[in-house]
């Protein structure tokens, strides 16, 4: 499960494009808290800090506990703007959470016991059809990953959601069907090699065909 992360954070003085510009030429990023019925908070992050959180992976899975003017704030990401040259982050969105409310995020799906894998072992492909899976979780107990185990999986399988180890409170937002998350391709060389053996066969009788009617007609005349 995700971890609650301490997050060191000030309130922004002013608001607007001025104030935002004036944050960010001080080394930290603008940013805003919303939700949760309450009035929205600006503030604004250390540019290095935040960097080191966003390298450090799963930066939407995870909740943060931010204190603005004495007041704690408990959140999780929602957006996060770029700049298109550099890449650097430029602004920040958190949402308040609403205790006992659910949120839905995309989580990353992770495979276990590849090298075991029968399917795999017999020279299948993994063909991933979904790295990511919608789901609604419970704010304390959001999974860093979806996890599935291959070790019982072989050549031609279909591997769906309801394969996969979801943790208690957890449920995919897609409710109508079983949808696929991965599959186990068969080796193409073997059934290339079973589509040349058909083609080589036809030939062969439509030529022994015509060398039997050849071969009539001549005792004929």
């Amino acid at each position: 499960m995700s971890d609650i992360v301490k997050m060191s954070v000030e309130a922004r003085p002013g608001v607007g494009k001025g104030a935002a510009r004036a944050a960010r030429r001080a080394g930290m990023v603008p940013g805003v808290i919303y939700g949760d019925k309450k009035d929205p908070v600006t503030i604004q992050l250390k540019g290095n800090e935040l960097l080191k959180t966003l390298n450090k992976g799963g930066f939407y899975q995870t909740i943060f506990d931010m204190e603005v003017s004495g007041e704690s704030h408990r959140v999780i990401p929602k957006d996060i703007q770029k700049n298109k040259l550099n890449g650097l982050p430029i602004h920040v969105d958190f949402m308040r959470l609403t205790k006992g409310a659910k949120i839905v995020l995309e989580i990353p799906v992770e495979f276990l016991n590849e090298e075991t894998c029968p399917g795999l072992k017999a020279g299948g492909t993994l063909n991933v059809v979904r790295h990511a899976v919608e789901l609604s979780v419970d704010p304390g107990s959001i999974p860093e990953t979806i996890v599935i185990d291959l070790a019982a999986f072989d050549l031609g399988a279909t591997i769906n959601i309801s394969d996969a180890n979801l943790p208690e409170g957890a449920a995919p937002t897609i409710t109508d069907r079983d949808f696929t998350i991965a599959t186990i391709i068969e080796p193409r060389g073997a059934s290339d090699d079973e589509e040349e053996a058909d083609g080589e066969e036809t030939p062969e009788t439509e030529v022994t065909g015509q060398k039997d009617e050849a071969a009539d007609g001549g005792e004929e005349s």
